[in-house]
């Protein structure tokens, strides 16, 4: 029988196995090794899968830019999911307006900049270097996500940086899509027509998927509640199928329906967030490991020079510009403009939007395909790393904050309550804090304290320290002003009501 004909047998899928959990092993240990250096996950991930093509020690031949398409489209829903579910609304509302005109206004400035800069400076066509001014316009969410939150930053930048990935792949898809196709390209005015349609049927559905969702769960206690990752996570797909479906921004529908999901106060919350954060490694590997099969380390030579300039030009040149004249209305600090000028990081995405051509059968798709690889390996390599340093120069790091509270809800619904289960993380200005000192509203309760694996009934004078776990019991109508008194005390201490922060703040 020919080896194509061959069934796939138990013995097959045993060795399949084998091979993806030994590859997922390495890449979870990768994780220690770029958290370490500071450079994003990509890079390793990337290197896994060239290591396993066909010019490395796996000799794996794979060069189906279809299969890649659809599988990064599928990595990153889920890499939006992560990162809208833990985007904070009380972050990115007062720089909404700021990101979004730096996710279309900046991106038709970087598209156009970057576009003249592959013509002029490498001598590609007009229609090649629009297609890679579009690709690499796009700000990476899986690259900004996992790099930005380990730098304490001011949350007007983060904010900004997190809401702009989160927005402009919608309309770099539509432009990438647009100059892709064969036969002349649009004017710019039906082009500019067609991402305020998209944009705007997608965010509709994705703010109206969103919010029926967290409805539904709030008010329907599921038997387990380990469906509950799975509710949300079907939620947020839901949302990008149905904008795709009608014709809007997927992309955008998931991002915004994942944020109203993540700051609707679901039950199990924190359960619900390590779940999306593991299906959104997941999701990086699977996918950076695939982008890297299909990169032909042999071919890149002749491309890297180009990739350099033009990554050049758009590192120094097209970002700057494009941040300054967005911002410009919004009288942001020039410390914090240089900041993310230099933080629009390239990463997966680039390089899946680089594949679109390649389908479509556009003429040097494949030099298109290997100049962004290089350009996003050698800039995230340079940019990466040097983030902190800058931020630190800048004098833009905040290292005094406090950590979060760690606050996980439990329905109690025949009892028409709600069992909170409150961790005290390092650094959190509950520590030394007496429960009476707590000043819970009434209908609220601290029942349990658990440190140090001992449990006990807490009395009034009992002192909260670091690491204490405490189970609060609350009644519907007083739940979220627990919540919110919860956190305002971490974050002020004891004096929290005369700090101003006494419980109007209780975003996540």
């Amino acid at each position: 029988m020919p080896e194509e004909e061959r069934p796939l047998t138990v013995h097959h899928l045993n060795q399949l196995l084998l091979v993806c959990s030994v590859v997922l092993l390495v890449a979870v240990a990768a994780v220690r090794i770029s958290s370490r250096s500071g450079l994003p996950s990509l890079l390793v991930y990337l290197g896994i899968g060239v290591l396993m093509g066909q010019d490395g020690i796996g000799d794996i031949h794979f060069n189906s830019a279809e299969v890649t398409q659809v599988m990064g489209y599928a990595a990153l829903v889920v890499i939006l999911a992560e990162g809208g579910l833990g985007t904070k609304w009380k972050e990115v509302r007062p720089v909404l307006p700021s990101a979004s005109v730096l996710a279309t206004v900046g991106v038709a400035i970087s598209v156009g900049v970057t576009a003249a800069g592959a013509h002029y400076l490498v001598g590609l066509e007009w229609r090649q270097a629009l297609i890679i001014g579009a690709v690499v316009s796009s700000t990476d969410a899986a690259a900004v996500f996992s790099v930005l939150r380990r730098i304490p930053l001011p949350a007007r930048v983060t904010g900004t940086l997190e809401a702009e990935s989160g927005f402009n792949d919608a309309p770099v898809v539509i432009l990438v899509v647009a100059f892709s196709t064969a036969g002349p390209v649009d004017h710019w005015y039906v082009l500019l027509a067609e991402i305020v349609l998209e944009l705007a049927i997608g965010a509709a559905l994705g703010l109206a998927v969103g919010w029926f969702g967290s409805w539904g769960l709030k008010h329907v206690a599921l038997p387990a509640s380990g469906l509950y990752p799975i509710a949300v996570l079907a939620i947020a797909v839901t949302a990008y199928a149905a904008g795709a479906l009608a014709h809007g921004s997927g992309f955008l529908a998931v991002y915004l329906a994942s944020m109203v999901l993540g700051n609707a106060k679901l039950p199990h919350w924190p359960a619900t967030r390590g779940f999306a954060e593991g299906l959104g490694w997941i999701a990086q590997i699977g996918m950076f490991v695939v982008l890297g099969l299909l990169v032909t380390p042999h071919e890149l030579g002749d491309d890297v020079w180009p990739a350099l300039v033009i990554g050049l030009a758009l590192t120094m040149v097209a970002r700057p510009l494009s941040v300054v004249a967005s911002l410009a209305p919004f009288r942001v600090p020039w410390q914090e403009q240089v900041l993310m000028s230099w933080a629009g990081l390239r990463g997966a995405v680039p390089i899946i939007l680089a594949t679109i051509p390649m389908v479509n059968g556009v003429t040097g798709s494949r030099r298109i395909f290997n100049i962004v690889f290089v350009l996003v390996v050698v800039y995230t390599l340079v940019q990466g790393p040097t983030l902190p340093w800058l931020a630190r120069t800048l004098r833009l790091g905040e290292q005094g904050e406090a950590s979060d509270l760690g606050i996980e809800s439990a329905p109690l619904e025949r009892l028409r309550g709600h069992l909170l289960s409150v961790s005290i993380p390092a650094g959190s200005r509950m520590h030394g804090v007496e429960v009476n000192e707590l000043r819970l509203p009434a209908g609220a309760a601290v029942t349990l304290v658990v440190r140090a694996d001992e449990s006990f009934v807490p009395l009034p004078t009992t002192v909260l320290r670091r690491g204490d776990e405490l189970l609060v019991v609350a009644t519907d109508p007083v739940r979220d002003a627990a919540e919110r008194r919860l956190r305002a005390v971490a974050r002020g201490g004891k004096l929290a009501s005369w700090l101003g922060t006494g419980g109007a703040d209780g975003g996540r």
